[in-house]
């Protein structure tokens, strides 16, 4: 079952995307050849407790980190560790939660470390686009699948692999809520969408084949072929008019409706 949320949910979740959205800020901006992936996660935590939070991901089923850091043909959840130090050409993916007042904001992002190749420029770039995509396709009355269509439609286009063995999800009272939001799918299918439901929407893009494979840690996801991989995602609260994102950094505008 999906669970609408009330209007002083959608408020609670949005203050806890705002932290999420600094944590990113200081991410993109620190992420810099020279740079260990423990030392963002360390930064992460603070800016999380900071703001009164609690980091979502820390000890969730057993993670052991406030962000998932994946480097390259990492997909998601890649562990921080103080030997791994990010490089000139690197593409650096950074998801993290903040719980807020027993609700939960959720986003990712990708970054380039220092210069990095053309192909790798585009693949964020459509990436981060097909996210918009997506977000797009979550209007009320349209079905779940219609927004992995979206994705999967605008991926095609572009040649990118669909990482098709994780997707997106319900968020709000958990991580991990009902429905399952898959990359790619069959449009017109799945759940209706209601005002009031919340989604934690996350493309995860490649630049070779779908196929990934599960490092011997248990932990970290990566592409089969070893290409580089590119992962952005939201967290969004559906209203009548449209999408809101709950994980934009305060002061930018938004894009679809501008309050919930």
């Amino acid at each position: 079952m999906i669970k609408r949320k009330s209007r002083k949910e959608i408020e609670i979740m949005r203050q806890a995307g705002i932290v999420v959205a600094k944590v990113h800020t200081y991410c993109r901006e620190n992420a810099k050849p020279g740079v260990t992936t423990w030392d963002l996660d360390q930064a992460a935590e603070e800016i999380i407790r900071s703001h009164g939070g609690v980091p979502t991901f820390k000890g969730y089923h057993g993670f052991p980190a406030t962000i998932c850091a994946s480097v390259n043909e990492e997909i998601v959840h890649g562990i921080p560790s103080r030997k791994r130090v990010l490089q000139e050409g690197d593409v650096f993916s950074l998801d993290v939660g903040c719980t807020l007042n027993g609700m939960v904001a959720d986003a990712a992002l990708t970054v380039g470390v220092g210069e990095i190749s053309d192909d790798a420029k585009a693949l964020l770039k459509d990436t981060e686009r097909s996210l918009f995509v997506g977000i797009e396709a979550a209007i009320v009355g349209n079905r779940v699948h219609d927004i992995g269509a979206a994705i999967e439609g605008y991926a095609n286009k572009k040649g990118y692999g669909i990482v098709r063995d994780y997707g997106g999800h319900g968020v709000g009272h958990r991580l991990h809520e009902e429905p399952h939001i898959p990359n790619h799918g069959r449009g017109g299918t799945g759940p209706r969408i209601k005002a009031g439901h919340c989604f934690a929407i996350e493309p995860m893009l490649n630049l070779g084949c779908d196929e990934v494979k599960v490092l011997p840690d248990q932990w970290t996801v990566i592409t089969a072929d070893r290409k580089p991989s590119a992962h952005f995602e939201h967290s969004i609260a559906i209203t009548e008019n449209g999408p809101f994102i709950l994980t934009l950094a305060e002061g930018l505008p938004q894009p679809y409706v501008s309050s919930f």
